[in-house]
């Protein structure tokens, strides 16, 4: 069985480079969850968008709810990017093998 990572960034992709980082390491397989500051990475049109969308292509990106909604992102969440609530970040967890935090 392939070994799946979920990537969390909770740094804003504006603020340092771990969303780069993170997404320079993610493999097909895996899926990275932008939680706190991180959901400013998933708003469309900035600088970051390109390259998040670019990522979409082979790594599924999904944004914590709780916080795209503490920012008042959720009507800037770009396309593809798939929006859960903690149970979901839960199942996210329990669907790969393990966890690795960018901070």
């Amino acid at each position: 069985m392939m070994k799946t990572m979920l990537h969390t960034v909770n740094k804003s992709p504006f603020d340092n480079g771990t969303l780069q980082t993170c997404l320079k390491f993610a493999r097909q397989g895996s899926a990275v969850l932008l939680i706190e500051d991180g959901v400013y990475a998933a708003a469309r049109d900035t600088a970051v968008s390109k390259q998040v969308q670019a990522a979409m292509k082979s790594t599924p990106i999904f944004a914590l709810r709780p916080d795209v909604e503490a920012r008042g992102m959720q009507n800037r969440v770009m396309d593809g990017v798939r929006l859960v609530d903690y149970e979901g970040f839960v199942d996210l967890v329990a669907q790969h093998n393990a966890v690795q935090s960018w901070v």
